[in-house]
């Protein structure tokens, strides 16, 4: 299990699903203090949680490394709290491990990133141990899969479906 924030859920959620070996992808809720949040709240900042995904994969089938690649290459883990026009705590770039071993693979991924400045700003993302994860309201599951048309769609989560397409496509479902 791979518990990771890297902006809108919406977004996280149709990239990390495109990928072969991924069983199971969950929108929610993680790394704040309020218990059972709502959408309503997490957008209001006042909650202290990422909206984030939780992937269920098969690690026989693709590495937690690939699934660090594709969570780095989708998203700008070099600005705080915001990812394009998403502002806030909610929208923060974050790994939540859930287990020593997780957490030193995750920022051995994060130390070779620094190292070969793939970034030209340093990286941000928060590494925090898995506490909780609540599930968002049922309307945020598979949003892009229903609503392919729409405006925010269009233009934010199709251009990192084609990048994904392009830089993993030995990894995507068919």
């Amino acid at each position: 299990m791979l518990l990771l924030a890297s902006g809108c859920f919406w977004c996280t959620e149709a990239v990390f699903s495109a990928l072969d070996g991924v069983l199971e992808v969950h929108s929610g809720y993680a790394g704040g203090f309020v218990k059972n949040p709502c959408y309503r709240e997490v957008c209001n900042g006042t909650t202290g949680h990422a909206e984030c995904v939780k992937v269920i994969y098969d690690p026989k089938k693709i590495s937690l490394e690939v699934l660090l690649s594709a969570f780095f290459s989708t998203h700008d883990p070099t600005t705080l709290n915001r990812q394009g026009y998403d502002v806030g705590t909610q929208y923060r770039s974050a790994l939540f491990y859930t287990s020593e071993d997780q957490k030193k693979i995750m920022q051995n991924f994060i130390a070779d990133l620094t190292e070969k400045q793939v970034f030209s700003a340093p990286i941000v993302t928060e590494l925090l141990p898995y506490n909780t994860f609540y599930e968002a309201e049922p309307e945020h599951h598979r949003y892009y899969e229903r609503n392919p048309d729409m405006r925010y769609c269009e233009v934010i989560i199709a251009p990192k479906l084609a990048h994904l397409k392009a830089a993993f496509s030995d990894y995507l479902k068919s």
